[in-house]
């Protein structure tokens, strides 16, 4: 296995943990009438995954940490599913943005800036609208809850999952921003990057 591939998944792996890491500990938990839901930063993680690596390897690493805090946590192991698809899919999202659309590598100052928060936007306002409504179907069609349970519970995550979405967004940009320029002028960034045809 080459440099570049061991390096590529050893941050992907870093992500994964840190993934884990924020979503498991830095977390406030909110027991509600038909089950729990959270704030949390796990998503930061993932966001930042996406704008380093690109969308599907981003994506995945946040998808596998915090589906792994899914299972190793009673209250969240029967909703882990449903954590691998919408994780994978913001980093998919915002990855997309950032190095498709927005093609981050290439700007400086306000505009990389500006660009790499609406990429983070983006992928997040894909899980605001996501996180409900695939929550909605899950817990209803999947896990069988009653439906005033189900609809209970989305309107709760309805409100966790905005607030996660807005600490993610600025806290992903913030990284990013840092690490990206202290990595400017080395080859690092671009040898973890997502290749020309993965975004």
């Amino acid at each position: 296995m080459g440099n570049k591939k061991v390096l590529r998944l050893t941050i992907t792996a870093l992500l994964a943990g840190l993934s884990y890491v924020a979503f498991t500990y830095l977390k406030i938990n909110i027991p509600t009438p038909a089950g729990s839901t959270a704030f949390h930063l796990g998503n930061t993680f993932c966001v930042l995954g996406a704008l380093l690596l690109g969308g599907p390897i981003g994506g995945l690493a946040g998808a596998i940490g915090m589906s792994i805090a899914d299972i190793m946590d009673p209250r969240y192991i029967m909703v882990a599913p449903k954590t691998m698809i919408l994780k994978f899919m913001i980093g998919v999202t915002a990855g997309f943005l950032a190095h498709k659309v927005f093609n981050i590598r290439s700007l400086k100052g306000k505009e990389l800036t500006i660009k790499v928060a609406l990429s983070a936007l983006g992928g997040m306002l894909f899980n605001v609208a996501g996180e409900p409504l695939f929550g909605y179907f899950y817990y209803k069609f999947i896990l069988n809850m009653p439906e005033k349970a189900a609809s209970t519970l989305m309107k709760f995550n309805a409100v966790t999952t905005m607030t996660n979405a807005i600490l993610a967004v600025i806290i992903s940009t913030v990284l990013y921003l840092a690490i990206a320029k202290r990595l400017k002028n080395s080859q690092i960034l671009k040898d973890i990057g997502p290749k020309a045809n993965h975004f």
